[in-house]
């Protein structure tokens, strides 16, 4: 299970808005300075992604959440984002090469269907999200738990 931690923002009746900090890259990592993850950590730190759930026992705002994905889930919609719009460009560029024989025409509808395919894939995952909620699992954290929760990122380089 992807595990992350929040904090409840907003409720509206059973829809509970979940904000968690969005993390690119580990504090502790010795290859921070070098990776492109660590980069973008350190130049976006505040960065904040929210989350609607519906919930049948509603927390209190403010409170500490758990937010549960199988990784099965994540791995499946990584792939999606990443292959077809991909998959998409080379069909295009394909398909202009081989219908017009032109070059700009090849890059000009390789990159049409690039943009295309991020338009469906937004669009098919609207209806999925309704799906992809349910498998999430939202448990309320007790304060002492996210105290043991959080990794220690303090270290000593000497």
């Amino acid at each position: 299970m992807i595990r992350e931690l929040g904090e409840v923002i907003d409720i509206d009746g059973h829809a509970v808005t979940v904000a968690t900090q969005l993390k690119q890259g580990c504090g502790g990592c010795q290859q921070q300075n070098h990776c492109g993850a660590g980069l973008l950590s350190k130049a976006f730190p505040t960065r904040q992604g929210t989350l609607s759930i519906w919930m049948e026992k509603v927390p209190n705002l403010g409170d500490s959440v758990e937010i549960l994905l199988p990784e099965q889930v994540m791995v499946r919609f990584s792939l999606l984002l990443y292959l077809v719009p991909l998959i998409a460009l080379f069909i295009g560029a394909w398909l202009g090469n081989s219908l017009l024989g032109s070059e700009g025409v090849s890059i000009l509808l390789g990159f049409s269907a690039f943009a295309l395919s991020f338009f469906v894939l937004k669009q098919w995952l609207k209806i999925r999200d309704i799906r992809v909620r349910k498998l999430i699992q939202v448990n309320v954290v007790a304060a002492e738990t996210l105290s043991s929760a959080e990794p220690n990122h303090s270290r000593s380089d000497g």
